[in-house]
C-alpha cells in the first residue's frame, strides 16, 4: 500500500532522495511522513507533511538538512536528505494516515506503514 524507494549508500555530506507512493488515496485530512530505525535503537520520527495544507514538521535532528514534500496528483511523498551524517544511517519507513489527528511524532498516529528502505552513510 505504501511503496518506498530511493535508499542506498552515500558518504557523509552527500544527498539522497526517498520516494513513497501510496496506493491508498490521501485526502485533505491526511498526512504522510517518515520514521527511521537504526540498529539497536528505537524507531524515531523524522518528518511529516499534512496532505491538504502542505504544512511540514521535522525532528530537531534533521531540521535544515531534510525536506519533505508531496505530489498530490501522484499520491507520493518525498524526503530530500542533504548533508547526510553517519548517524542518519537507518531503515527509513514511509507512513500515512487518512485522518491525521495532530500527533505527528507518534508512531501510533499512522495506520499505514511501508516496507522500509535502507540508508547508509559512511564517514
Amino acid at each position: 500500500q505504501l511503496q518506498a524507494s530511493g535508499g542506498g549508500s552515500v558518504q557523509a555530506g552527500g544527498s539522497l532522495r526517498l520516494s513513497c507512493e501510496s496506493s491508498i488515496r490521501m485526502y485533505s485530512s491526511s498526512a504522510m511522513g517518515w520514521f527511521r530505525q537504526a540498529p539497536g535503537k528505537e524507531r524515531e520520527f523524522v518528518a511529516t507533511i499534512r496532505w491538504g495544507t502542505g504544512r511540514t514538521y521535522y525532528a530537531d535532528s534533521v531540521k535544515g538538512r531534510f525536506t519533505i514534500s508531496r505530489d498530490q496528483a501522484e499520491n507520493t511523498v518525498f524526503l530530500q536528505m542533504n548533508s547526510l551524517k553517519p548517524e542518519d544511517t537507518a531503515v527509513y519507513y514511509c507512513v500515512g494516515d487518512r485522518a491525521y489527528s495532530g500527533s505527528y511524532s507518534s508512531s501510533n498516529e499512522y495506520a499505514f506503514w511501508g516496507q522500509g528502505t535502507q540508508v547508509t552513510v559512511s564517514s
